[in-house]
């Protein structure tokens, strides 16, 4: 199959992460260099027996992470604390920068990703979950699949990421021969949004900027409501 064509990327766009309000950015102030945030890192996973960020911060060669600076080390966290089964377009050995370039698509992103995981235990509901937005302003050169369902539908699988981890194993940063910094594409979760998945830490500019708070909430039931806890115009 052709490789898929590559396109100018810019465009704010909006990251949402579980999160408590207010935040704190705990390595920002003291993480000035590459090699201080990389420390912070290593340090951190010492006495994290959930995560292997030191394993996944070897796959990321030196000069090729954030050199310190607002929201470096939330950037450093998306490709560094992944889960086993990966995402859409990245797999359990490094994560990837996911963001929308609308905030309804971030929503409905993670909630179809929280939802799923609350129905499938007993004692899922009620439940309330906090979520940070995070702002970046994006422009580099990425592979471009929008609108491709018809010819690349492996891809926008609903459920099932085993053919677009393989395609994206391919054509990454740091693991292909070409390597691709990151992948544009429709979002399945909500019609008419865009999604990217960025694979190269240095694609993320900094700063990274905060943007509004959310809370989601699940009655006893499953309904759920939105609430904006904060409002930032940016």
């Amino acid at each position: 199959m052709t490789p898929p064509p590559r396109v100018r990327f810019r465009e704010r766009t909006s990251r949402l992460i579980s999160s408590r309000f207010p935040t704190v950015g705990v390595f920002d102030d003291i993480a000035d260099t590459e090699e201080d945030l990389r420390a912070a890192f290593e340090l951190e996973d010492l006495t994290n027996t959930r995560l292997a960020a030191t394993e996944r911060l070897g796959r990321i060669p030196g000069g090729e992470a954030p050199r310190g600076g607002p929201g470096a080390t939330l950037v450093m966290a998306a490709f560094l604390y992944t889960s086993e089964e990966g995402g859409r377009f990245s797999d359990h050995r490094l994560g990837a920068w996911y963001a929308a370039t609308e905030i309804e698509t971030a929503l409905a992103e993670t909630i179809h990703h929280h939802e799923r995981r609350l129905r499938a235990s007993a004692a899922g509901f009620p439940a309330r979950i906090q979520m940070r937005e995070l702002v970046a302003r994006l422009d580099d050169e990425f592979l471009d699949i929008r609108g491709q369902q018809a010819v690349r539908g492996e891809l926008y699988r609903p459920d099932d990421y085993s053919a677009s981890q393989a395609f994206a194993s391919a054509l990454r940063w740091p693991f292909a021969a070409d390597a691709e910094a990151g992948v544009v594409y429709d979002s399945v979760r909500r019609v008419g949004g865009v999604n990217v998945c960025v694979w190269k830490p240095l694609s993320v500019p900094l700063p990274v900027e905060q943007g509004d708070h959310y809370e989601y909430i699940w009655a006893a039931d499953g309904e759920l409501t939105i609430m904006k806890l904060t409002s930032v115009t940016l």
